[in-house]
């Protein structure tokens, strides 16, 4: 697997896509054809016409994200009606397109906070990079997961797993897979069930060390755990966020106790937690989830890769170097 940047992962799915034959699977929770992301959004367009079966899912908090707004209630401003008139656009061409959790109770719970891109047998997913301007400006990656239709395929069904639960506003419970040595994490969106959360908590508590980078500071249980530990904690300081994320980290912060060492002034999106254990191997956890416990208390749905594989690490900690620490 291949580690890469907001851009990068934008123009290689594109150029992806436009040899794609059998498949494309796009998920998101923000998607929106802005300037950064338009190669990609017209490429989707581009495949349904000629016969490839698209499917994309976007969640409606898409709606507040591009409004400013954060909550998805500004239906109508102008971002709003573009977003609108790109799911109508890309429907028109052929896509299966679907707007997730109209039907929720909260604008909080039941989001679907899933990232991924698969095209023919190679996926783009264990990365946190949400598919619009401010996403791809964002310190985040995917990774790029070329010829494993085993990946792609359980991706996809997922995928289908998702569309058809949201036909009732469901959600269904959290599973592992195995990838060869690696594991898949799939939190399924039933509240306070989160696979992800779980074992990190676990791999934390057999830890000697731990890296953790985040969007916002550890909560809950894996909080307390991380403390007990030497631990390097590198998620946003909460001048950096707009509103409502500046008081989620303040009150993080608040009630953990734990400070971040994160001093770049660009807004920090990836997420991964690298463990050493005592025999001095290494492992990591990286895919969509914050590692805080309001999502697991909110029941999102969220992907995650759990590897011991040197060169995902390496990938991981050289990221670290070069855009967090």
């Amino acid at each position: 697997m291949k580690l890469l940047l907001p851009p990068a992962y934008v123009s290689q799915a594109a150029a992806d896509m436009r040899n794609a034959t059998t498949r494309i699977f796009l998920m998101s929770m923000v998607i929106a054809d802005h300037p950064a992301t338009h190669e990609l959004i017209a490429e989707l367009e581009a495949a349904a016409r000629r016969g490839v079966p698209v499917t994309v899912c976007a969640d409606v908090f898409t709606y507040g994200e591009v409004s400013g707004s954060y909550l998805p209630i500004k239906y109508y401003s102008a971002n709003s009606r573009l977003a609108t008139k790109m799911s109508k656009r890309l429907r028109s061409a052929g896509v299966t397109f679907h707007w997730l959790g109209r039907a929720r109770s909260s604008v909080f719970t039941g989001r679907t906070h899933d990232k991924w891109c698969v095209i023919d047998d190679t996926s783009y997913t264990f990365g946190g990079v949400n598919m619009y301007e401010g996403g791809i400006a964002n310190i985040d990656y995917m990774f790029k997961a070329e010829n494993n239709p085993r990946l792609a395929d359980r991706l996809g069904r997922e995928q289908e797993r998702i569309m058809k639960a949201e036909r009732t506003a469901s959600n269904y419970p959290s599973v592992t897979f195995a990838l060869g040595e690696d594991k898949l994490l799939i939190d399924g969106g039933i509240v306070t069930k989160s696979v992800i959360y779980r074992r990190a908590c676990e791999l934390g508590r057999e830890a000697e060390e731990v890296i953790f980078v985040s969007q916002y500071g550890p909560t809950g249980k894996l909080a307390r755990i991380l403390k007990s530990k030497p631990t390097q904690f590198y998620f946003n300081r909460a001048e950096q966020a707009e509103f409502i994320n500046r008081v989620m980290l303040k009150i993080g912060s608040l009630f953990s106790g734990i400070k971040t060492i994160y001093t770049k002034k660009e807004y920090l999106h990836a997420k991964f937690i690298i463990f050493t254990m005592p025999d001095g191997s290494k492992r990591a956890i990286t895919g969509s989830h914050n590692f805080a416990y309001t999502g697991v208390l909110f029941g999102t749905r969220e992907v995650a890769l759990e590897t011991k594989d040197p060169k995902v690490i390496s990938q991981l900690e050289k990221f670290l170097g070069e855009y967090v620490a």
